[in-house]
């Protein structure tokens, strides 16, 4: 794969040179963040519609402080402080797990019990960081709190193709069977489709992705480019399909374009903020759009 990515970004680098792509394309670092943003759009799209059908806004920003956990664990057990995957996989998708068995077997309501555990994860997280915090560079933390395109390398590069293909795997055959689960537990219970199992399948789809776009997003953001494209797809479209397929769009344009607009214009924001912010745009767009046009005057949101 690495000489496949040399060979992409060889391509790039002489377009920009000859002054047929904008002068950021000159730089490894940006083709690389613009790589990753091309494989993180569909999948935040994606699963994006599908939190918020499911109304687990809070459960990838809990899985996101996690990470922080994940990190400190990896240091301390002599892990690479600039990919600790093998701790953040390892820890959020215990902890994610844990979350969905404990929100099967209580009376709280979802939220409540999202809010605890996210509580726990920051506690821990904040303890933790502090502790090691002198053993590390501070611009690491930085880049996984709200994302650096400086962090990004083949290691992540490779990781996300892995997480895309999983996901593709994994999710695409049984997308029907979580959405039908998600709409009409007693009809997919009828239908023979386990809601557990979907259910679980779910969380850990939703973990692999939250961790995997931490070093393009931030840990802090994360959660935002999941639930901003497609509430803002949802602004302008009546179905399903077409709320999907928007909210892929609009999360790969949002990555893209916020990636290279710092760079173009020197703007001193982290690439993480950039992403979430022109998501932020096209959504209030698509709200101006909806309040205006008659088309959706009156329609349910």
């Amino acid at each position: 794969m690495n000489a496949f990515y040399d060979f992409i970004r060889e391509q790039l680098q002489a377009l920009a040179a000859s002054g047929v792509l904008p002068q950021p394309f000159e730089y490894t670092f940006v083709i690389n963040a613009l790589l990753c943003a091309v494989l993180i759009g569909p999948l935040l799209g994606v699963l994006g519609s599908m939190v918020m059908i499911k109304r687990m806004a809070f459960f990838s920003q809990s899985v996101g402080n996690a990470a922080m956990t994940g990190v400190a664990i990896g240091v301390l057990v002599g892990e690479s402080y600039t990919s600790p995957y093998l701790s953040m996989f390892g820890f959020c998708l215990l902890f994610a797990l844990t979350l969905k068995y404990t929100q099967q077997r209580t009376q709280l309501a979802n939220d409540t019990l999202i809010g605890v555990f996210l509580s726990i994860s920051l506690a821990v997280g904040a303890s933790l960081l502090l502790f090691v915090s002198a053993k590390i560079n501070t611009h690491v933390m930085e880049s996984v709190l709200f994302g650096s395109i400086l962090a990004v390398d083949h290691t992540d590069m490779n990781v996300l193709l892995a997480v895309m293909l999983a996901c593709a795997l994994i999710g695409l055959p049984l997308y029907n069977s979580m959405l039908l689960a998600s709409l009409n537990p007693s009809l997919a219970h009828a239908r023979g489709i386990s809601i557990r199992t979907v259910e679980y399948l779910f969380v850990v789809l939703v973990t692999l992705v939250t961790v995997a776009c931490l070093k393009i997003i931030g840990a802090v953001l994360v959660e935002a480019l999941l639930l901003i494209p497609a509430s803002a797809a949802r602004n302008v479209t009546r179905s399903l399909p077409a709320m999907v397929a928007l909210a892929v769009l609009i999360a790969t344009f949002s990555c893209v374009v916020g990636i290279l607009l710092p760079m173009q214009f020197h703007i001193p924001v982290p690439t993480g903020g950039a992403i979430v912010l022109v998501a932020a745009l096209v959504f209030l767009a698509t709200t101006v759009i909806r309040a205006t046009s008659p088309r959706f005057r009156g329609a349910s949101a």
